[in-house]
């Protein structure tokens, strides 16, 4: 085993400090839409207000000092929430330029309580990232090296923080395992590099190749798999606090490149970043990196279901008739319906572990971005408390949900078959729906939410703490959702 040669991006450093470091070459300073501007700016509110400059949130102004280190003031509206403060933190780094050491000062705009503190530090180190890429010389470098967040001495503060650095270095590591090209990342490198994170970061790893898949009866993920090359892995990771709180299951889908199979995708600009249909995978394997340095309490296991969907000789061929894990056999009307396949798989195995509740995640269906556009995720489940989790950690962390209905009762006979117990695709409406109803065949009564993430996976260009490319859409999320259990 060896660890994959990813290009990962670097994460720069925060620390929290009473006032302004003699390093830093930027400060930010906060700037509401109303009341007094802080005198460190140099400036009056007429001056800013002659610029253009108002103080709503994700506004910026640069502000040039005789003494060689510039200002910027950084508006933050009128009593932002946490959700603000990110985005402020997002606005400052962006306006940087070639700075590299900054100072960030919003104490007069929050209360030094650890939910801002957080919220800003994640926003200023995701808006930051930049994917190296595959170059002769890549550059992994974030947009700057040290950000000092000046605030007066508070425990919240720094706990806040240190938080925040550990949450947006899981969703960078999200970000460039999604960003990373299919043929240097393939279902064989995430297991490998599954185990080199576990050893680093607490958590145990379990990896399964095609003859486990077989023992183990796992006829979803090994039907999609036939048509590549590349053998499959199915990964089972586990997090053991001591005194566990709860019991939670995770499971991401891992499509590492998604063609379509026999049923091909065409050849347009959506097809180009099916690299990134494996998102879901890589939220899962993120969120685990971040539970020992969190202090999480809830006991977590995950599951990777990895592997490519390619069309050959070998390949999935419409009516085939698969036998999942839980035993129940699925008629193929659709190969590029393979990621309800795979997670049945994964569902069945998370299943039989006896969690208290099981999410999923997955670039799932066209269908929930068609209805919700390219920034909602969409949630459906068996449960309404499970479904309100995910739904309330989505509120903290700015990655937005919607709920859509489980209409198991109307809907479920358009996945009917004669040849088998169901087939993987309902008909040309409602997708969203039947996919997460095919879904729920697989587990149980355990409580149960699934989060279709297909439209908010990537960007087109920076926008707030979203940097273009894939944006781990899902991590934070995840991880609010198990830490707060």
């Amino acid at each position: 085993m060896s660890t994959p040669s990813i290009p990962f991006s670097s994460v720069p450093d925060v620390a929290v400090a009473r006032g302004v470091p003699r390093s830093a070459t930027l400060v930010g300073v906060a700037v509401g839409e109303s009341g007094a501007v802080p005198r460190s700016l140099g400036v009056s509110r007429r001056d800013l207000e002659r610029l253009g400059f108002s103080g709503r949130i994700g506004q910026t102004l640069v502000v040039p000092r005789r003494d060689g280190v510039s200002s910027v003031a950084v508006g933050v509206g009128t009593k932002p929430d946490a959700n603000q403060l990110r985005d402020a933190a997002a606005a400052f780094v962006r306006a940087c330029g070639r700075h590299r050491r900054l100072a960030l000062d919003l104490s007069s705009a929050w209360s030094a309580n650890r939910a801002d503190a957080r919220a800003v530090t994640e926003g200023a180190i995701l808006a930051a990232y930049r994917y190296p890429g595959i170059t002769a010389k890549p550059d992994t470098a974030s947009r700057f090296d040290e950000l000092t967040v000046v605030s007066p001495a508070s425990r919240a503060v720094e706990t806040g923080v240190r938080q925040g650095a550990v949450t947006a270095r899981a969703a960078t590591l999200a970000r460039d395992l999604a960003n990373t090209p299919p043929a240097h990342l393939n279902a064989r490198d995430i297991a490998d590099l599954a185990v080199s994170l576990g050893q680093r970061h607490g958590f145990g790893v379990e990896v399964f190749d095609n003859d486990d898949l077989v023992e183990m009866g796992c006829g979803g993920l090994l039907g999609v798999n036939r048509g590549s090359t590349e053998p499959a892995r199915l990964v089972r990771l586990t997090f053991e606090p001591s005194n566990p709180k709860g019991h939670v299951a995770l499971v991401g889908k891992g499509v590492m490149y998604d063609s379509g199979g026999i049923s091909l995708k065409p050849s347009d600009a959506f097809h180009v970043v099916m690299k990134m249909d494996m998102s879901g995978a890589a939220a899962v394997l993120s969120t685990m990196t971040a539970l020992r340095d969190l202090r999480c309490r809830t006991r977590v296991t995950g599951y990777l279901v990895c592997t490519d969907n390619m069309p050959s000789g070998s390949a999935l061929k419409l009516g085939d008739v698969l036998t999942m894990r839980n035993g129940k056999s699925v008629e193929i009307h659709n190969t590029d319906a393979e990621g309800r396949l795979i997670l049945a798989d994964g569902l069945s195995l998370a299943v039989e572990d006896g969690p208290d509740a099981i999410f999923d995640i997955a670039t799932l269906t066209g269908a929930a971005m068609a209805a919700l556009g390219p920034e909602v995720a969409a949630v459906l489940g068996n449960d309404q408390a499970t479904v309100d989790r995910i739904r309330s950690a989505s509120s903290s962390t700015d990655e937005p949900v919607w709920q859509m209905p489980l209409e198991s009762t109307r809907y479920r006979k358009l996945l009917d078959s004669v040849a088998a117990d169901m087939r993987n695709i309902g008909g040309p409406y409602g997708g969203c729906i039947t996919a997460a109803i095919f879904l729920s065949e697989f587990v149980g009564d355990v409580p149960w939410a699934h989060i279709d993430i297909a439209g908010p996976m990537k960007v087109d260009g920076d926008e707030s703490w979203r940097s273009k490319g894939a944006t781990g859409f899902g991590t934070r999320l995840l991880i609010d959702t198990v830490t707060n259990w």
